[in-house]
């Protein structure tokens, strides 16, 4: 178990912070007309991310279905690599507004592939809402609907995300400094 002192990790967002863009982005999300929303969480990073937007969309008036799906992009190491269903959701999309929630938009191939799966499902709409969006990665013509920070092109940990399965438990997005390792 790795042991995280504040010297080793770098906070970038804080988790106060992180709440109150949560709620702005809630607000945002409930102004627009969605019928029938369905949100699905792009496991495993987005969970926490989206746990605390989905429980903010509730707090300005949205009670929205909730559905989980696992996808892959990473082959043995953090480049990307094939884009693999590797959970698909339960529920049919079909005449539905879907709202993707992912923790970052890097290349855009994983959201890109989400995205284009539920239309061709027949959603009646499917928009994207990121915690980060790293433009500087991106290998498609992919922007998110729904942003929470611009990220400089650091490896983020924290809020759900994490390196060799270690740091996902943190409240905040930092980078790893000095002798942090999992």
């Amino acid at each position: 178990m790795p042991v995280v002192r504040d010297k080793d990790i770098e906070v970038l967002f804080s988790a106060s912070a992180i709440a109150r863009r949560n709620l702005e982005l809630a607000k945002d999300i409930a102004g627009h007309d969605y019928h029938d929303l369905l949100v699905i969480s792009v496991l495993k990073g987005s969970f926490v991310f989206a746990a605390d937007l989905i429980r903010a969309m509730h707090d300005v008036g949205l009670s929205p279905e909730v559905e989980f799906i696992f996808i892959s992009s990473y082959g043995a190491g953090t480049t990307s690599g094939e884009v693999k269903v590797l959970r698909d959701i339960d529920n049919d999309v079909a005449g539905r507004d879907v709202l993707l929630i992912d923790d970052i938009l890097e290349s855009g191939k994983t959201l890109t592939f989400a995205q284009d799966l539920m239309l061709s499902r027949g959603a009646k709409s499917c928009s994207i809402a990121v915690l980060l969006d790293k433009r500087m990665r991106r290998q498609t013509a992919l922007n998110a609907d729904y942003v929470g920070f611009d990220c400089p092109d650091y490896f983020v940990v924290g809020y759900g995300m994490d390196v060799a399965h270690a740091f996902r438990e943190l409240p905040f997005v930092g980078v790893v400094r000095g002798d942090a390792q999992p």
